[in-house]
């Protein structure tokens, strides 16, 4: 009994040993546990241990108690070897060691058939719970396996719903944007469509209002022509009844003035028929006596004798006393009289306008009165107008002076001012009448300079145009009537005369005849006039054709009160900037043409209903005078062009 009880408690220890090693290496391959095999101390289970290993685990604390109680005796425990080499690695030899006890135990045993039997019985039904428990790991895992496929589905299909949910939000988002986008470009289209609308209601309108406009103005027009013809009518009839009572009044005129004129006409008839009858009377007795017949053809032959003497006579006193004291032909204007007893009245006026306007032109600055100049010019002029002048005192000879330049600037009003200064007569004339002369060209000249030495006060011969006859000598087309003529003129002024002063003015200086060009001992050019002289200019015409155009008088006093007296001119708003404007605009006018501007801004001014001169119709004549001095200086480059 105590050896089977013995041998019963080996195979449960060895079958606890190997259960214990086997499920170990079993569930160490299989299961999902997390310790070492071959350890005594509890193994911790993981975090996925489940309720299987936990019975597993208790199996082998069970083991030795029930070895325990098949002995009374407990065996003595085996001291715990802590050496390194043999527990190394956590190893615990003691289970391995009660095996190999277990296992001597059993070979020795006579029941190591039955025990061996038990163990595999043991074996098996514990690998067929082991595989029961892996099926239902199995199945676990696959339930696990099919939950997680469902979590994800149910993800995916989260997930699914959610993108259709955006997709459907961002479809509809994006047709509420197209259909704001529709309705904008539709509002638009409204808009314009309006718009249109308007302007063609607006059109409409307008066309309307302008046709019932027309209709009116037509309405008007046939009510006009419809009173004209009315009246038109009336005057008509009027004149007609007017005409029929003058036709009656004046056949009765007529009558009356028939018979008056029978009447007039008998009497002249009569007084007539007693005129003829006397002188008929009086023929007949001078006819019929021989004496007196002879005393009337003597008396009326000697008062044609008579008054053809008389006549001849006094023609050929005439020409001989013009000759001896008249102004020669050549001469075009003077400031000594055609006779020396002629223009005496006007010279004493003339003194005395000179001496009074002295006060008022060195107010105004200038000393040359109408002329204005370049200073340096007028300087000049004035400097050779004292040296004249004490020449003249002095018994001294004078000098012959050259003024060049182009036309109109100043050159025959400054000769003239010239000799006022100087206390000289002057004389003014022309080139271009000597050529006419022929041969008489040379006596004329000697009468001029015969004349011209009878001043007392001395003379100043002024000499316009002087190129046209005293040119160049070669020059092919030149008559030999000229040549004599500028030789005529050349003996006269061979030496220096203390009775004439020689000033000669051209527009060609080049032109001139050598010996002319050596007789002249001061020259001057007159330039066109700059801004500040043009400046002047403007304000002295100004005052010449428009301020003073309605308060001047010319000719007696019984023509200034017969003839009509123009219209005083008003100036509104026209200061000295708008003149200095219009002087910078007029770059390159000579005086001649800016007096000719300032006759015709008079002509506008007249030509406007109120005569009144603004800035406006002054600027439009200014530059409508612009325009043609620029035209007639094409024209001129263009002629100079040709001729060259």
């Amino acid at each position: 009994m105590g050896k089977t009880s013995e041998t019963g408690g080996l195979i449960s220890a060895i079958a606890a040993s190997f259960s214990f090693s086997q499920l170990n290496f079993v569930s160490y391959a299989d299961g999902p546990f997390s310790f070492s095999p071959f350890s005594s101390s509890n193994p911790s289970p993981s975090p996925q241990s489940s309720s299987p290993s936990s019975s597993v685990q208790s199996q082998p604390s069970t083991l030795p108690q029930s070895t325990e109680a098949g002995n009374s005796e407990p065996a003595p425990r085996a001291p715990r070897n802590d050496h390194p080499r043999t527990a190394s690695a956590g190893f615990d030899p003691e289970a391995l060691e009660r095996g190999a006890k277990a296992l001597s135990g059993i070979t020795s045993s006579s029941h190591a058939k039955k025990v061996f039997e038990t163990i595999k019985t043991q074996e098996a039904t514990r690998q067929a719970e082991l595989a029961e428990k892996a099926a239902e790991f199995k199945a676990l895992q696959a339930q696990a396996e099919t939950e997680r496929q469902r979590v994800v589905y149910d993800e995916q299909r989260k997930l699914a719903q959610h993108q259709a949910q955006t997709k459907s939000q961002m479809a509809r988002y994006e047709d509420e944007l197209a259909r704001k986008r529709m309705q904008a470009s539709r509002n638009q289209e409204l808009v314009k469509l309006q718009e249109e609308s308007s302007i063609r209601q607006e059109q409409a309108r307008r066309a309307t209002e302008e046709q019932i406009q027309a209709q009116q103005r037509q309405t008007e027009r046939e009510k006009a022509e419809i009173e004209r013809e009315t009246i038109r009518v009336r005057a008509i009839a009027e004149a007609e009844g007017r005409a029929h009572e003058a036709k009656l009044a004046e056949d009765v005129n007529r009558r009356i003035l028939k018979d008056r004129a029978n009447a007039e006409m008998e009497k002249w008839v009569a007084a007539i028929n007693t005129t003829f009858e006397h002188i008929g009377g009086g023929l007949r007795a001078v006819l019929t006596d021989q004496n007196k017949l002879v005393v009337v053809v003597g008396g009326v032959t000697a008062l044609a004798a008579g008054i053809y003497t008389t006549r001849e006579g006094a023609r050929v006193i005439w020409s001989y006393v013009d000759r001896l004291l008249g102004q020669p032909s050549l001469i075009r204007e003077s400031s000594r009289g055609k006779y020396p007893w002629s223009g005496v009245f006007t010279r004493t006026l003339s003194t005395l306008s000179s001496s009074a306007n002295k006060g008022s032109t060195s107010k105004n600055g200038n000393g040359f009165g109408d002329v204005i100049l370049h200073p340096s010019l007028q300087k000049r002029i004035e400097q050779l107008a004292n040296a004249t002048a004490n020449t003249k005192s002095h018994q001294a000879p004078f000098r012959n002076m050259l003024f060049y330049g182009p036309p109109g600037t100043g050159k025959t009003m400054a000769a003239r001012e010239l000799a006022k200064k100087s206390g000289l007569d002057y004389a003014l004339m022309t080139g271009g009448d000597v050529a006419p002369l022929g041969s008489q060209a040379v006596t004329k000249i000697h009468q001029l300079f015969d004349w011209s030495k009878k001043s007392r006060r001395g003379l100043l011969l002024f000499i316009d145009e002087a190129d046209a006859f005293l040119c160049e000598r070669n020059k092919t087309y030149m008559s030999e009537a000229q040549r004599s003529a500028l030789n005529a003129l050349l003996f006269r002024t061979g030496d220096q005369s203390k009775d004439i002063v020689l000033a000669l003015a051209t527009n060609r200086p080049g032109d001139l005849d050598s010996a002319v060009s050596d007789r002249i001992d001061e020259v001057l050019e007159f330039p066109l006039p700059q801004t500040g002289e043009r400046f002047k200019l403007l304000k002295l015409y100004l005052d010449k054709y428009i301020a003073l155009a309605g308060s001047r008088k010319s000719g007696g006093w019984l023509q200034n009160l017969l003839k009509r007296q123009p219209r005083k001119i008003e100036i509104k708003g026209l200061t000295d900037d708008i003149l200095m404007e219009a002087a910078e605009k007029t770059e390159g006018f000579s005086g001649r043409e800016i007096a000719k501007l300032m006759a015709g801004v008079q002509a506008a001014v007249y030509g406007s209903p109120n005569c009144v001169l603004d800035p406006t119709l002054f600027r439009e004549v200014v530059d409508y005078k612009v325009a043609e001095h620029q035209q007639r200086s094409k024209l001129a480059s263009k002629s100079d062009e040709k001729s060259h």
